[in-house]
């Protein structure tokens, strides 16, 4: 029996619920892929392993960083400046000083608006405003954002006041106090001691003690014992709030100031060799031969060094660098000349070692010929038959041609060196210039020529090539009186004898020359120097800058008649002892003619300072200032 259509319509579903069912039974066949669900757990497995990685590299391996930096933005470091070393003289007068100086600084992150502020800066200082920017530029890139920019460092009192009363309106700024370097005598000891200035990049690069703002000896003792005088900069630390409001202020290093240094200079002994050159150009040394130690040493001109220590302005240091004085030029150590016939104890010293007789004699007609050339006596007319003691006496130039070409220049060139010539002398400043001994083989490198006779003649008598500097000429006049000892020129009061080489010659060898030089003092070209309370001695020098220039009837041109650049250099090297005490003192003046003449008077105004006015000879010089008396 088949059912009824009302049976079939009782018995089967819905149209909708046939749909449903229909998916479901499809949906409950369907199996998704295997490695779908894998690669799913993969990727939320890495990712999981990427979280935990990097939670672990930033909480334990870069923990202890990020704690660090997360102390440096709660906590800032303020260095304190410490003040130099004094530097004093043998008696303890202060000739390098610090004062009291008041500065501006910046703290970028601290200020709202920089140009503004920059601008206000400019206001305070009366400085120009490009000059304010540059700063900024310079310093904003090796300064972190929350450390102060030394903006200005040295500001008048009354600016401070002035600054004092506005600077609360000014977000970032703040006035700071730190010791600057003052030198109380200026320009009188400025090449010995030097100056401070600001470092540079180069400095702190090589020098990890060194930051931004701090001050370095840039010449002179300044610049050779930095560390010496540096001192310790000390340390704030200083706690503040997200506003950068100060909350706890705490010494954590308490400062260091330099060593005090006392050098063996001799303020009023400096003054009185300043005011015997009198502006002249040139320089003064006065040496203890027994132990070394210089107790005068001046060049003239000179700077003040308080120029640099405050900051030298572009007009100032234009003046200074393009002056044709050269004052920056410290002529002790750094400028080399022909010693002239001052270089005539180096050649009697060397004629007795190698065996030539002081009774040899030669006779001086006033000149000599080799070959096409004529080489003249500095007297016209000459000196007559003269020996060796005669030749220094009375500084006879055809004796010591005729001499050294006995020699040659090889043995002239081999006891040079070994006499200290050639070489620095090893003084405690900078720059000091070596000086030339010729040679063949220096001529050969130098011009590519062989050396000729004529040049053995012009070494002789301190001309030519040869050059030297003043301090090593007192440092072999000084061996002269000690036994042959070449000593370094020491500036500290408390350094010890140091002695860098011997002179090549017996004592005999050596008591001749200085018995030679006491002679060229009691009656010849040294006369100027003699004391009737002192033994003195000296030797005069003057030493062409040009060929020898000569006038009408065969005459030698004056220093008067002569432009100055072209006009000789004076010397005088001389040693006087008083009551037990022994000084040598060495004078060069620049372009100023004849040593005798010129130099001579500078050194005996020193040794009235040294040993009372009013003792010398009545032996006078009949000539004439700037004339040629070697």
């Amino acid at each position: 029996m088949k059912p009824s259509n009302a049976n079939l319509k009782e018995n089967t579903p819905p149209k909708g619920l046939r749909s449903w069912l229909k998916i479901y039974v499809e949906t409950e066949r369907y199996q998704s892929p295997r490695f779908g669900v894998i690669l799913l757990q993969g990727l939320v497995g890495l990712l999981f392993f990427v979280f935990v990685t990097r939670l672990w590299y930033l909480q334990v391996h870069q923990g202890a960083e990020f704690a660090r930096q997360a102390q440096e933005n709660r906590l800032r470091y303020e260095r304190i400046f410490a003040p130099r070393g004094r530097i004093l003289d043998e008696k303890g007068r202060v000739l390098a000083d610090n004062r009291i100086a008041y500065g501006l600084s910046l703290v970028r992150e601290d200020c709202r608006d920089i140009p503004a502020t920059l601008t206000q800066i400019s206001a305070f200082s009366r400085l120009p405003l490009p000059q304010i920017w540059d700063k900024y530029q310079q310093d904003r890139f090796r300064i972190k954002p929350f450390e102060p920019i030394l903006m200005i460092t040295d500001i008048t009192f009354d600016q401070v006041a002035r600054i004092a009363s506005d600077i609360p309106t000014w977000p970032g700024l703040e006035l700071v106090v730190r010791s600057k370097r003052s030198y109380p005598e200026k320009d009188l000891f400025a090449h010995v001691l030097g100056y401070v200035a600001e470092v540079n990049e180069k400095e702190m690069a090589e020098d990890d003690a060194l930051a931004m703002g701090d001050l370095a000896g840039k010449q002179g003792l300044e610049l050779e014992l930095e560390k010496q005088l540096r001192g310790r900069k000390g340390l704030y630390v200083v706690e503040v709030d997200a506003h950068a409001r100060v909350l706890n202020k705490t010494l954590s290093q308490e400062p260091q100031s330099g060593r005090e240094l006392r050098l063996s200079l001799n303020s009023s002994l400096q003054k009185a060799a300043w005011d015997a050159l009198d502006g002249e150009a040139g320089c003064v040394i006065v040496m203890e031969p027994d132990t070394g130690k210089l107790r005068a040493l001046v060049t003239s001109p000179a700077y003040d060094n308080n120029l640099f220590a405050a900051g030298i302005s572009k007009r100032d240091w234009e003046g200074l660098r393009t002056s044709n004085r050269f004052p920056l030029q410290n002529r002790v150590i750094q400028s080399v000349y022909p010693p002239g016939s001052v270089w005539k104890l180096v050649m009697a010293s060397l004629f007795l070692e190698r065996g030539i007789s002081p009774r040899d004699t030669v006779f001086c007609p006033g000149e000599v010929k080799l070959g096409n050339q004529i080489f003249r006596c500095w007297k016209r007319g000459g000196h007559g038959n003269v020996n060796m003691e005669n030749a220094i006496v009375h500084s006879c130039d055809v004796y010591f041609y005729l001499m050294a070409e006995r020699m040659g220049i090889d043995r002239i060139e081999e006891f040079a060196k070994a006499s200290g010539f050639g070489r620095p002398t090893g003084i405690d400043l900078p720059h000091e210039k070596s000086g030339l001994v010729p040679s063949r083989g220096w001529k050969r490198r130098r011009f590519g020529r062989g050396w000729a006779g004529g040049e053995t003649y012009n070494v002789s008598i301190g001309q030519g090539y040869t050059l030297v500097t003043p301090l090593q000429m007192a440092v072999f006049v000084s061996a002269l009186l000690n036994g042959g000892h070449l000593l370094k020129p020491q500036l500290l009061d408390d350094a010890p004898r140091e002695s860098t080489g011997r002179v090549p010659a017996k004592g005999e060898t050596l008591n001749f020359v200085v018995s030679a030089m006491r002679k060229a003092a009691a009656g010849g070209t040294a006369h100027i120097v003699a004391r009737k309370d002192a033994d003195m001695g000296g030797k005069t020098g003057t030493a062409q800058v040009v060929k020898l220039k000569m006038g009408a009837g065969d005459r030698r041109l004056r220093a008067s008649e002569m432009e100055y650049a072209q006009r000789d250099h004076a010397w005088i090297a001389t040693w006087g002892t008083k009551n037990g005490k022994t000084y040598v003192v060495v004078v060069m003046v620049e372009h100023g003619g004849g040593g005798s003449s010129v130099a001579g008077p500078v050194a005996a105004k020193i040794y009235d300072h040294l040993f009372g006015p009013g003792a010398q000879t009545e032996v006078v010089s009949a000539q004439p200032r700037g004339e040629r008396m070697n």
